[in-house]
């Protein structure tokens, strides 16, 4: 995406933001001029300290998903009799939104990260493994018979023929759940915490009704997931050179 692009389309947002806010003209619905200098205003403050701990949480499920997922997929791509029998676990698990079991981690893993982390890593988890696991099923079989040919062992076939192929399904699948992951955290840190830009929000804000204060952590929220989605497809650019990235 070329940055006068996005300019172009941050102004036309701050746009709408402003004529609905004429409209409206009710304290509910601030202007962006108003919500902007609270925003930088608290970032040295209590916002800045809840954006950080939103940041280190979601990262970290990412990064637990990941190392997870990943390997997972991939030994049920080239195993077709274990794929057979995690297969009707994955159909079932899979659908099920998993932040119905919140209450039920909160209990058994307390209000502290880890219980935010592994919420979101579990809505990553599937979708990665899914991902994976069929891009490595699907590889041709040819292909990988013509680098056995030239006498690749199973670590080279997997460094040079699984890990290229099932890369970039891996990084947009990354790019597809950030939003999902951001809703979860959001979620997820809105009650039962005293921490995170969603407490931020609900609690330190929106319940004393400082509106401008409020809109200024959901344009941090914005922020972060924007950042996330930015980096992960910077990191596609440099990990899969051979991708047109957009």
């Amino acid at each position: 995406m070329r940055k006068r692009d996005l300019l172009l389309a941050t102004l036309g947002l701050l746009a709408v933001w402003q004529l609905a806010a004429m409209i409206i003209d009710r304290p509910v619905l601030p202007p962006p001029l108003e919500v902007l200098q609270a925003f930088f205003a608290e970032v040295p403050r209590d916002l800045g300290r809840h954006l950080l701990v939103s940041a280190w949480r979601v990262v970290a499920s990412i990064a637990v998903a990941v190392i997870i997922a990943v390997p997972a997929g991939l030994a049920l791509g080239l195993s077709p009799a274990a794929d057979r029998l995690a297969a009707p676990v994955i159909y079932l698990l899979y659908p099920i939104p998993k932040i119905v079991f919140l209450p039920v981690v909160l209990l058994l893993l307390g209000i502290g990260n880890a219980s935010k982390i592994f919420m979101i890593a579990a809505v990553l988890f599937f979708q990665i493994l899914v991902v994976v696991r069929d891009e490595a099923a699907n590889l041709r079989p040819e292909l990988i018979a013509s680098v056995r040919s030239l006498g690749a062992g199973r670590r080279a076939i997997f460094r040079f023929v699984y890990l290229p192929a099932c890369l970039p399904a891996v990084l947009t699948s990354l790019r597809v759940s950030i939003g999902t992951a951001i809703a979860v955290l959001f979620f997820a840190e809105s009650f039962a915490t005293t921490s995170g830009l969603g407490y931020y929000i609900i609690v330190e804000t929106w319940g004393r009704l400082a509106y401008p204060e409020m809109y200024a952590g959901v344009v941090a929220m914005s922020l972060l997931g924007l950042a996330l989605y930015v980096s992960v497809d910077r990191l596609q650019g440099q990990l899969c050179p051979w991708l047109k990235v957009s």
